[in-house]
């Protein structure tokens, strides 16, 4: 695993119609439309922000947390004039002994059933083994989460089971939670 590729400069990952980069205040209003839709975290551990003053301190969490080398966001941009951001990627809890890390993402509810998800977790996954050479990347997906669960299995992860009462999420309690996985040995550009 090499980490010095994630947190010695940010990195942008470009894809043929996303950009992953650094989430800027100057971003605080697409940020803000995502964090302040209810619907978007119906199946995430993350409770909506209906401040935008609240979201503006969250992007300096992000900065904070990247320079702690503990998590890393994404914004998921349209290129262009527009540089609309649609969504964010992250990938954390990075385990250097089995060399793995879990991802997650979720994207503005205007911008869904575009394979903006698809393509955003596309173009992580071979960044992260590619360039940082990791073994393994995983998500933990609610089991009623059906549209996360396509996005990961057309990108090649495997469900490897369920573990049942194994998390507390905020606002959702004790929840079931499906484990999805790709090693590099399987993973096909």
């Amino acid at each position: 695993m090499n980490l010095d590729v994630l947190y010695e400069d940010f990195p942008v990952i470009d894809g043929n119609r996303l950009s992953l980069s650094k989430i800027e205040v100057s971003h605080l209003d697409d940020v803000f439309s995502i964090y302040n839709n209810g619907r978007v975290f119906e199946y995430c551990g993350i409770l909506p922000k209906h401040n935008i003053e609240t979201v503006k301190n969250m992007i300096g969490h992000f900065e904070r947390d990247y320079n702690k080398r503990s998590r890393i966001k994404w914004g998921v941009f349209i290129p262009g004039s527009s540089g609309k951001l649609v969504g964010i990627i992250e990938a954390f809890d990075f385990n250097s002994k089995v060399n793995m890390v879990t991802i997650g993402y979720y994207f503005n509810e205007n911008d869904w059933g575009q394979g903006f998800a698809t393509e955003a977790v596309q173009l992580l996954t071979r960044f992260l083994f590619e360039e940082v050479n990791l073994n393994r990347i995983q998500a933990e997906v609610m089991p009623a989460n059906e549209n996360s669960k396509r996005v990961l299995l057309k990108n090649g992860f495997l469900k490897e089971g369920t573990l049942r009462q194994a998390s507390v999420w905020t606002g959702k309690g004790i929840v079931d939670l499906e484990l999805y996985a790709q090693l590099k040995e399987d993973f096909k550009p």
